[in-house]
């Protein structure tokens, strides 16, 4: 089989540049190359595990004992609605970037604010991304997927995957249960771009101020974002001594509301955001970890964290994945015990 490789290191396939080597990586191209990569696993009696870019994934020292897969397959199709949206249906293999630069350039409203994520297609709807005001999960029509069991394909409407914030079905209950093929993403053509993110609103502050009715287009809110999730180191930019990371390591911790109304009395500087539910509220990890004393440019050994981001932990030289651990381990246990709060890493664990 021609698209299935050797001891392949995971430090060559995840942005944080660590990891010991998989046993095999395939990298399908099409849907019966997906199907005999599994086969393949299934008659070696490995486990397998599918991956986009490896920007959401911490890699096991001692490797993976298995099948990484990694779908390659990068096509997209339009489709005009009766009610005026447009169906946008996309490979998993595609380059998430690559697609909403596509969307926009084509002016349709939906993936702006969402520029600039690392990643493919098909990890989006696992953990619902979101950033500056938009999720994944509200454009979503339907999931394509791939049964590991059966190899049969099917269509999953949006309505079944039960997204929340960070979030589906996919991360949880259907853990690899499934295999994401393509998405479709409902768009609003000419629709106008979304401005609800302080960040963005706080980028475009001159020219509001100088004509309130004013409103940047598709373009110029995507050039935004781009810009601002660089000055984060939010971008894999490899110019950027911050950049071996896996974006943001932990979620956002949602409470109950009224233990969040203490602790704002309690500290009333602490920010805090509505939730998926009127009864809970949410906090800022970030904010968490600067005032439990794990600020930006924090270093143990060879981890640490970002000069420019106190929520994105980096490869700070030559670490290994038990160095990152240890700091997350750390930064857990500060906010812990200073919040009485226990941040839930983002990222996921693979090999271990």
């Amino acid at each position: 089989m021609s698209f299935l490789i050797a001891n392949v290191p995971l430090s060559d396939l995840t942005t944080f540049e660590i990891g010991g080597p998989a046993l095999w990586l395939a990298i399908p191209k099409n849907l019966s190359e997906l199907k005999e990569s599994i086969q393949f696993a299934r008659q070696h009696n490995l486990p397998f595990y599918p991956i986009g870019s490896g920007s959401n994934i911490l890699a096991s020292d001692e490797g993976f004992n298995g099948v990484v897969i990694q779908p390659l397959m990068q096509d997209y199709t339009l489709t005009d609605t009766p009610s005026g949206e447009v169906l946008v249906r996309a490979q998993a293999g595609l380059i998430w970037d690559e697609l909403v630069e596509k969307t926009v350039d084509m002016n349709l409203a939906g993936l702006e604010c969402l520029s600039a994520i690392p990643g493919r297609v098909g990890a989006s709807p696992v953990q619902n991304i979101g950033a500056y005001g938009q999720e994944v999960g509200s454009l979503i029509e339907s999931v394509e997927v791939l049964d590991c069991d059966s190899l049969e394909i099917s269509n999953i409407p949006s309505s079944e995957c039960h997204f929340r914030y960070r979030s589906s079905r996919f991360k949880s209950e259907w853990r690899g249960k499934y295999i994401i093929t393509s998405v479709t993403f409902k768009l609003q053509p000419h629709g106008k771009p979304n401005m609800r993110y302080q960040d963005v609103q706080r980028f475009f502050s001159k020219q509001l101020a100088e004509d309130s009715q004013w409103q940047p287009n598709l373009q110029e809110v995507r050039q935004a974002v781009i810009s601002v999730r660089r000055s984060k180191s939010m971008t894999y930019d490899k110019a950027n001594p911050n950049h071996r990371c896996a974006g943001s390591f932990y979620l956002n911790p949602m409470i109950d509301r009224e233990r969040a109304e203490a602790l704002k009395d309690k500290y009333p500087n602490m920010p805090i955001y509505p939730a998926d539910t009127p009864d809970k509220l949410k906090l800022s990890a970030a904010w968490l970890l600067d005032n439990a004393g794990i600020p930006k440019g924090y270093r143990l050994g060879e981890a640490g964290v970002s000069s420019d981001h106190v929520l994105c932990f980096i490869n700070a030289g030559q670490a290994k994945a038990q160095d990152i651990l240890q700091l997350s381990d750390l930064a857990v246990d500060k906010v812990e015990e200073k919040f009485a709060i226990r941040l839930v890493p983002e990222p996921n664990m693979l090999g271990f």
